[in-house]
């Protein structure tokens, strides 16, 4: 599917999914109503029901199948930006045992690594852009710069102790979210769940091809819940349209603050 599509809200997504399923089910059921005259119409007529429920329960193994990967891949993704905002503040926290001038180098290196991430980073993971080979400079020398530190007391040693473990976290996480940004169900996942979909319309519209109303009941059954299975799917595909930044905006750097 078009990116365009992937970006618009849940609500416009969910009216481009549900009209235009709506529009295939009506055109399912007037090709059929065209077709179910004649001996067609014994032909159809001959289909068993008992058919129905296997392509039902068909279309719900394809669907839980693709549901599992794509919220997994979400839940990963909120995982991931949760684990490098509280690395990145408790980095920030642990900072401020150490002299002014190391502080506050350290403060903005990881400010600069959140605006990075913010602008730039995050539209490249909606689009799915982004890769593993623009580095974090910021966190590596925030890195750097801890371990060259020099402890004057117990308590700053076990301070850049934990600041190098936090920042380890914190680059580990954001390889994390950038590996998850490239995840996208394949074309061949997508055309499975709409054929497999689009058989089930054409089941219920052949069973029912001697009843209108039953098959206008029928069909609008289906085609909602065809909808709201590919809306929830689709929804969730692209994590980081979902999951923004807003947690790492909260990762406040006092002495050196944002826009400063």
């Amino acid at each position: 599917m078009a990116d365009w599509f992937f970006n618009l809200s849940v609500t416009w997504m969910a009216l481009v999914i549900f009209l235009s399923t709506y529009l295939i089910a009506w055109s399912v059921d007037l090709v059929v109503t065209r077709l179910a005259v004649n001996e067609r119409a014994k032909g159809f007529k001959a289909v068993s029901p008992g058919m129905l429920p296997p392509l039902g329960i068909l279309f719900a193994l394809l669907v839980g199948f693709i549901a599992v990967e794509v919220w997994g891949n979400f839940d990963k993704a909120k995982a991931a930006v949760r684990t490098e905002a509280s690395s990145l503040r408790a980095v920030v926290l642990l900072a401020g045992a150490f002299p002014d001038q190391q502080r506050t180098r350290i403060y903005a290196l990881i400010k600069h690594h959140i605006e990075v991430a913010v602008n730039q980073e995050w539209p490249e993971m909606v689009r799915k852009r982004a890769t593993l080979e623009a580095l974090p400079t910021d966190l590596i020398e925030a890195l750097h710069e801890t371990l060259a530190l020099k402890p004057a007391d117990d308590s700053q040693r076990a301070a850049q102790s934990e600041m190098v473990e936090e920042l380890h976290t914190a680059l580990d996480a954001r390889r994390q979210r950038i590996v998850i940004s490239e995840s996208a169900l394949g074309t061949v996942k997508w055309v499975g769940i709409l054929l497999q979909g689009l058989c089930t319309l054409v089941a219920f519209a052949i069973v029912h091809s001697d009843n209108r109303l039953a098959r206008a009941i029928a069909l609008t059954l289906c085609a909602t819940g065809i909808a709201l299975s590919v809306l929830l799917i689709a929804a969730y595909s692209h994590p980081f349209n979902s999951v923004g930044p807003s947690l790492l905006k909260q990762v406040t750097v006092s002495e050196v603050p944002f826009g400063g």
